[in-house]
Formats: structure tokens, sequence, C-alpha cells
């Protein structure tokens, strides 16, 4: 057997790995019409060579971006440098359909993609290579871990029967706002409210119908707030909720529409019909106030006004109100 012949039975099993290899294999010329495709992306593209060879690639595939691809192979065609994109980038290039068991909630393949420069003889490069790697396996994994652990974060800051955020999480978020206004001057106000009369509703209904007034109040707050404002469930039948950019009296309109809303409600259960009604303090903050926790007392002592004056009425912090 002569060198040719050797060289051929060379190129033969050279050629025919790379057609068998578990990664798909492109080479692209410069005007990016396909020049090589080999099994794996025959396989799961259904496109046999025969159909794709000669073929300009954004032609045939169009949900390969032309610009960002032009602009990702520049430097490979003139630098003679590899270059890289992995699915967080961009989750696939070809959107193949993935059919794998395990990883079968993923609808298509993720990939990671590596662009080689093929230099020819005269030391120019004039075709590229694509490589693609299916890592649907790990990118599922990883986005599984990653939203166990955003569930294990909500659930960390979230309070169980409401899923308003728990006392915790809420007293962060205000000191939060404190931190804000003390830097830039915002004006910002806060709501404490409680349940009036719960008592009552537990001792003559029973706990079960305690719970369903809670999270209804709950519904009706998050109904009623806007998505910048941060409510939580402070503790037991009371309420808390931070209203960004509000002066005490715009606060003001917030809580008489919650407390009128609330009233209006007729709370079924076990064939028993409870009203109830809430009281609400509101507390603008203001630079004499000496941390956030301070913020909370003006809060809470404008609710003791509301509860003393009779009930199911908002009232606004004054200097000196509550204080014995």
């Amino acid at each position: 057997m002569d060198s040719n012949q050797l060289d051929m039975k060379e190129w033969h099993w050279q050629m025919d790995m790379l057609q068998n290899i578990d990664v798909g294999l492109v080479v692209l010329d410069r005007e990016y019409n396909i020049r090589m495709w080999n099994s794996f992306m025959e396989n799961h593209s259904g496109l046999s060579p025969s159909h794709v060879v000669g073929k300009n690639l954004f032609k045939l595939f169009k949900e390969v971006p032309e610009a960002w691809f032009k602009r990702k192979t520049e430097s490979v065609f003139l630098l003679k440098n590899r270059a890289f994109t992995t699915w967080e980038q961009r989750p696939c290039l070809f959107k193949f359909k993935n059919y794998r068991p395990i990883t079968g909630i993923a609808a298509f393949m993720y990939q990671n993609i590596t662009l080689i420069p093929l230099v020819s003889v005269d030391s120019t490069v004039n075709h590229i290579g694509i490589m693609i790697y299916d890592v649907t396996d790990m990118a599922v994994n990883k986005l599984r871990l990653e939203l166990a652990n955003d569930q294990l974060e909500s659930m960390s800051r979230t309070d169980r029967l409401t899923q308003l955020f728990n006392r915790g999480y809420w007293e962060e978020c205000l000191g939060q706002e404190y931190s804000r206004f003390k830097r830039a001057g915002q004006t910002c106000s806060l709501v404490m409210f409680d349940i009036d009369h719960f008592k009552k509703v537990n001792d003559t209904y029973g706990h079960q119908a305690g719970d369903v007034v809670i999270r209804l109040t709950a519904d009706i707050l998050v109904k009623n707030k806007r998505t910048t404002d941060i409510a939580g469930r402070y503790g037991g039948e009371e309420y808390a909720v931070i209203l960004l950019d509000t002066s005490a009296q715009n606060a003001m309109t917030f809580t008489e529409r919650l407390r009128k809303d609330i009233e209006s409600q007729l709370v079924t259960h076990d064939g028993n019909n409870i009203k109830y009604t809430i009281s609400l303090g509101i507390a603008e903050l203001v630079s004499g106030m000496s941390d956030y926790k301070q913020w909370i007392v003006c809060a809470d002592k404008a609710l003791y006004e509301a509860k003393k004056g009779g009930r199911n009425q908002s009232v606004i912090y004054k200097p000196g109100q509550g204080d014995a």
C-alpha cells in the first residue's frame, strides 16, 4: 500500500469520526454558505448534507441572528482567533427540539458554541468551523437549582397565610426606605392598620373564620395598593404598608379607599355572614425621626388614636399624638 492510499485511508477514518461524534460540526465559507454538515446536525435538523451543503446559512435557518452572528465570526475570520458563546449568553444558535427523556421539560436544545478559524495553506482564513455542544442537561439542572433557590428565598420572606411579606423582610424594606430618605429626602408614608374587634371574630366564629378574614384583608390590600408600595403582615391581624413618594394627605386617599372597600365586604364561612372593619394610622417620614423604628412608633400612635376615636377610620400622626 503506497503513501497515497495510506493518506486516503487516514482521511476516511478522520471524516468518519467527524461525522459520528456527538457534537454538531458545520463548516462555513466567507459568504456563510454551508460546506460541511455532520450526522449530529442532520439528525437534529432533519436535513441531510445534500439539502444544505452549498446553501446560505441565514436563508436556511431564519432563527440564526445574522447581524449578531456576523459580528461574532468577524474576529475569527480576520484575527484567526477562536470565539465562544454559552447557553447563558444565548440559549441556542440552531433551534433544535429537545428529545432527551431526563430533560424533557426543555422545549429546545440548549447549546454552547465554539467558532474555529480553518487556516488554509496560504495562512488565510476562508472557512470557519462551528462546533455545537448539547448542554441541555447542564442548563436545565442549573435553571432548576436557580428556581429552587428563588422559591426558597421567596418563602423565607413571605407570610404563609397572606402571601404578603413577613415582618422580618418587610422591616428590612422599611429600613432601606428610611436610608433612602436620609440620602435623597424623598417623601414617603407608612400605614399601620389592623382588624377591629378581631378577637371577637375568632371567639364567635372560630379561628378558621379568622384566617379567612385575615386572607381576605390581604387580598383587598393587594388590590388597592400600587405595584411600588410594599405591604406586609406585621403580626396577627395587623398589617403595614410603605407608600413610596406619597405624602400623608395622599396616603389618606389610599387608606380611605381601602377602609371603605373592606367595610363593604361580607365574609361567608360555615353558613355565617361576617362583617368587619379596620382602623388605620398614617405617619409621613420626616427628618426629625431618629430611625425607622421611630417611624413605626409614630404610625402606631396614629392607629391607637383611630381606635380610641371609635375605630373604622384613618388618622394621620401629628407630633405629640399618643404621648402620655
